[in-house]
């Protein structure tokens, strides 16, 4: 199993069992993925066979993980802030420079990921996930038994983000996880590899170019005939910003031949079928 993550509830639970000297204490070591016994002393805890000190210091908003030496934040600083943000719901989210990057306020992250990945009906099913994050669209689609997912993640301190974290899916098998930019890497893919594409870009201040007609295109092109798109847009304030991004990416997805509605936080899409052919003749076709 590997080294456990320390968030304020467990920091908490831990100090309260040692104050009233228990000596083991049922709790989550993963982030609520399952439970186990804790032994406890006065001066430290055990996991496993692992002996962990009690922290210090436990902040709020934080998970820690084990270094081999002490208890660090699930954090990296590199051109931004990055960080692993645990959540009631278990599945943590992540921030970038203090901007939460997936919804938890009335639903899971995972939870809400699964929902998505439904709208596209992966099942048996090769699937484009654009933007990995922590992979919960991934993950979903395996569960819903996807044939193959590929996968893009620009960020490397992400993809960091996702080895400490255990509900991020690990790569290998029907999961192909790759390191780099999605919009640089998309027109060197094959036409009409795909029957789904999910899409969950960065917001548009961030990302412009993966809300771009061109970009569009290049996943019009990766589609097969009648495969479906769902895209991530949130629900930016028209008052604040000045623009409606919803009705923006529905206007250009259509010039790209998508039928499109508007579905929760994002848009659904689906290419258009292909013509139906009718023989004429033992080689002639004809499209209607």
């Amino acid at each position: 199993m590997p080294a456990p993550l320390v968030t304020l509830p467990l920091h908490e639970a831990l100090l309260a069992a040692r104050r009233h000297a228990p000596t083991s204490l049922e709790a989550s070591v993963d982030l609520g993925r399952t439970q186990t016994v804790l032994t406890l002393d006065g001066e430290s805890w055990c996991c496993d066979g692992g002996r962990y000190p009690y922290l210090e210091r436990c902040r709020d908003r934080t998970v820690y993980h084990w270094t081999g030496d002490t208890f660090e934040p699930v954090a990296r600083y590199g051109t931004a802030l990055i960080k692993l943000v645990p959540t009631p719901w278990g599945p943590p989210t992540f921030e970038l420079d203090g901007i939460k990057m997936l919804p938890t306020s009335k639903v899971s992250p995972y939870d809400d990921a699964r929902r998505k990945v439904e709208s596209v009906l992966p099942r048996g099913r090769v699937v484009l996930d654009t933007c990995g994050g922590l992979g919960y669209y991934a993950a979903c689609c395996l569960e819903q038994a996807a044939a193959r997912v590929l996968s893009f993640e620009k960020n490397a301190d992400v993809l960091w983000l996702r080895t400490l974290n255990p509900w991020s899916p690990r790569p290998g098998g029907a999961l192909e996880l790759v390191h780099g930019d999605v919009a640089e890497r998309l027109p060197d893919l094959p036409g009409a590899a795909f029957d789904a594409v999910l899409h969950d870009p960065p917001r548009f201040g961030i990302a412009g170019e993966l809300y771009s007609s061109g970009f569009y295109a290049q996943l019009a092109r990766v589609l097969r005939p009648g495969g479906r798109l769902f895209h991530y847009t949130g629900t930016p304030n028209k008052l604040t910003t000045g623009r409606d991004v919803p009705n923006e990416v529905v206007r250009r997805l259509r010039v790209e031949g998508f039928r499109t509605e508007l579905r929760g936080d994002g848009v659904l899409a689906q290419k258009a079928a292909a013509p139906v052919m009718r023989r004429h003749g033992p080689w002639a076709a004809r499209r209607v």
